[in-house]
């Protein structure tokens, strides 16, 4: 069979649906459960990420020794643990 008349035997079907009624598919569907999956493998990979983050701060020194610490140091320097 080639491929017009097989054209010609699915216009007629085309037809019968109606026109003012969209609908997304199987198309819209596999989409949207492709997104879904992605969102979680992102959101399972920024957990994991993010349970390896040491909020921990260190304590606060006070100003005065701040001031003569900082003078001993170049200015731009970055301490490095």
């Amino acid at each position: 069979m080639y491929a017009t008349q097989a054209l010609t035997h699915l216009v007629p079907l085309a037809e019968e649906l109606d026109k003012n009624k969209v609908t997304p598919g199987v198309l819209g569907f596999i989409v949207f459960a492709a997104l879904a999956v992605g969102v979680w493998l992102l959101m399972k990979s920024m957990n994991r990420h993010m349970g390896k983050v040491d909020f921990e701060e260190a304590p606060q020194e006070p100003k005065e020794q701040a001031g003569a610490k900082g003078a001993a140091e170049p200015a731009g320097s970055a301490k490095r643990k």
